[in-house]
């Protein structure tokens, strides 16, 4: 029996060495689920909530499309930002498609959504966030986002 025989043998016996190989999707659904709990705080106005969830050192990025086509840009640290957000805050921002991809302790999330106050679209557009890994934990470092208030759906108009 050669080597390469007696190798496979041991492999399909189960007798090969155990060698753990991490689980992308266990990451992938830790960062998702900290991005969900985000936009939880967010809906709900619990800014004590949203950062929690966030870098301290991190911003927020808002590029919001102008009548013209161009697009105006403003920057935030995120307790900036969430002294934005009115505590109590009625709205449902809803999110599809998201793209997760890890590497090591970073990864990146770009997700689509609609934001709804009183069930009609105000606004969407893509969100890309940045988390970063720190003693095991994952936190979101930055949040780029588009905004637009036309060409959301097809029930835009209802």
């Amino acid at each position: 029996m050669t080597m390469r025989s007696m190798l496979l043998a041991l492999l399909l016996a189960g007798a090969a060495p155990a060698y753990a190989y991490p689980d992308p999707w266990d990451d992938n659904v830790t960062v998702i689920e900290r991005v969900r709990a985000l936009f939880a705080a967010f809906e709900t106005g619990d800014v004590a909530a949203m950062l929690r969830h966030v870098y301290p050192d991190g911003r927020v990025t808002a590029l919001e499309r102008r009548g013209d086509g161009a697009s105006n840009v403003r920057q935030l640290s995120w307790a900036q930002f969430a002294e934005r957000v009115p505590p109590g805050r009625a709205l449902l921002e809803r999110t599809t498609d998201p793209m997760i991809m890890v590497a090591g302790d970073f990864a990146i999330v770009w997700i689509s959504f609609e934001v709804r106050v009183a069930g009609r679209i105000v606004n969407c557009g893509l969100d890309h966030f940045d988390l970063v890994r720190e003693n095991g934990a994952w936190k979101i470092m930055n949040l780029t986002f588009s905004s637009q208030t036309t060409g959301c759906s097809a029930e835009e108009g209802r």
